[in-house]
């Protein structure tokens, strides 16, 4: 799974390779965020809060706009639906994606490398 920080991994350069490199891991699933709840986007199973937790996040900046400013959210649910979510950062974000991701509780850092 992808969890290294260092800004020198080749997957980590951009959102487009990240995201890439995490569905190679197996997190499958786009998901959004409608009316309080998450939901995947390939089955339509809707998640709050509490039954998912983010294994792992990654912040991308734009080089010179910060319409490019994005945030890449790793998630597994309690079902074992592994998915992604995608926002903006800063002034950009979505206020619904916002007010969810502050109600998960088991958010997550990783700095360990797995392969």
């Amino acid at each position: 799974m992808l969890t290294k920080t260092d800004k020198t991994l080749p997957y980590l350069k951009s959102l487009t390779s990240c995201l890439a490199k995490v569905n190679q891991d197996g997190y499958t699933h786009d998901m959004k965020i409608e009316n309080g709840v998450m939901q995947s986007l390939q089955t339509e199973k809707s998640y709050y809060p509490h039954e998912l937790k983010v294994v792992n996040f990654f912040r991308f900046e734009g080089q010179s706009d910060p319409e490019d400013n994005a945030i890449l959210y790793i998630i597994e649910t309690n079902d074992g639906t592994k998915g992604t979510l995608v926002d903006a950062y800063g002034v950009y974000s979505d206020p619904e994606i916002d007010k969810f991701m502050k109600a998960v509780e088991d958010i997550s850092k990783s700095t360990e490398t797995r392969s």
